[in-house]
């Protein structure tokens, strides 16, 4: 099984979280940030080029072996969904088109979420913004691991299990944790999901929608671009909740290894976060950072230090307006 974990409960805190603090600090001293903030004009080209890659491999996939179509799902296309999940992160924060068309946003997510295979782009908005509003509240921040995963997958095999198993805890962890009843657009997102599902499934046969869905599940967890997961916020060092990337996995995954400065700065979209950083550069620079996903992931599962119990976490205070 491995080495037990050394940690026995959450880092609990009793501070605000960061990064309204530092956001202040940092636009008092550069108020040209503000001229960052809004949508990339570019970001919805290169949503539409995925997706229609995805399209094309689809005449690719139905001819493939169930060998090689795993291999395809894991290295090609479980990359280029999982690219697709994070420009659904974008577009939660309305970063395609802007705060003015919140609609023109949903019905994007709708189209980014196609290849995805399962509907996930307006429950994904419902509960990420809360993580961002209420960093490491017990109730509130549905991207904190449960009592009982920190409990159960406390051993090195555990917590390469739990790194497998991250699609399915990230997925359903809000359903239990913090369930809403479900909203008119995610019915709508539903419905557009299972009809191309069936359509591919008519056209194309079961084996395309199985590249589709698993490919997304396998690049979510023992997986290279899955290191973001857990790099955003297990506590790497102690006294430290957030953390950036800085490696060149940045370029296919919308710069959201840019983690301080997408929380300091939600409203500026991933392709201008390096300029944050490059002129508030004192800010960030002697932050804790990672340079390896794949590190990231190697050490949350040998290190004995690192594990679920390694999150910041406050007590809820309840809502606010």
């Amino acid at each position: 099984m491995g080495q037990h974990v050394s940690r026995s409960d959450f880092e609990w805190v009793y501070t605000e979280e960061p990064h309204a603090s530092r956001r202040r600090v940092i636009l008092e001293k550069y108020p040209q940030i503000k001229e960052l903030f809004g949508y990339d004009p570019n970001f919805k080209w290169v949503v539409t080029a995925m997706v229609l890659v995805q399209f094309a491999s689809m005449f690719v996939v139905k001819d493939l072996s169930y060998p090689m179509l795993f291999i395809m799902a894991y290295s090609f296309g479980g990359v280029i969904n999982h690219s697709l999940m994070l420009a659904v992160h974008e577009i939660a924060h309305n970063l395609a088109f802007g705060h003015s068309r919140p609609m023109a946003n949903r019905w994007f997510g709708f189209f980014a979420n196609l290849p995805i295979g399962l509907p996930i782009s307006v429950s994904f908005k419902k509960y990420h913004l809360e993580h961002h509003r209420y960093q490491g509240d017990e109730y509130l921040d549905t991207d904190l691991p449960t009592l009982l995963e920190a409990k159960l997958f406390c051993t090195t095999f555990g917590k390469f299990c739990w790194v497998i198993l991250q699609p399915f805890f990230y997925s359903f962890r809000p359903l239990v944790t913090y369930p809403k009843p479900p909203v008119r657009l995610e019915y709508i997102n539903l419905i557009i999901q299972l009809a191309f599902d069936a359509l591919v499934w008519y056209f194309f046969g079961g084996k395309v929608l199985l590249y589709f869905i698993l490919g997304g599940v396998m690049a979510m967890g023992l997986h290279p671009v899955a290191g973001h997961f857990i790099s955003e916020h297990y506590m790497y060092k102690k006294g430290y909740e957030t953390y950036s990337y800085y490696g060149p996995l940045n370029y296919i995954t919308f710069n959201v290894g840019y983690h301080n400065e997408h929380h300091d700065f939600p409203a500026v979209p991933g392709s201008r976060l390096p300029e944050v950083r490059r002129i508030a550069s004192e800010y960030y620079d002697n932050l804790p950072h990672h340079d390896s996903w794949t590190a990231v992931i190697y050490d949350f599962i040998m290190d004995p230090a690192i594990g679920p119990y390694a999150r910041m976490k406050r007590k809820h205070r309840g809502l606010t307006s």
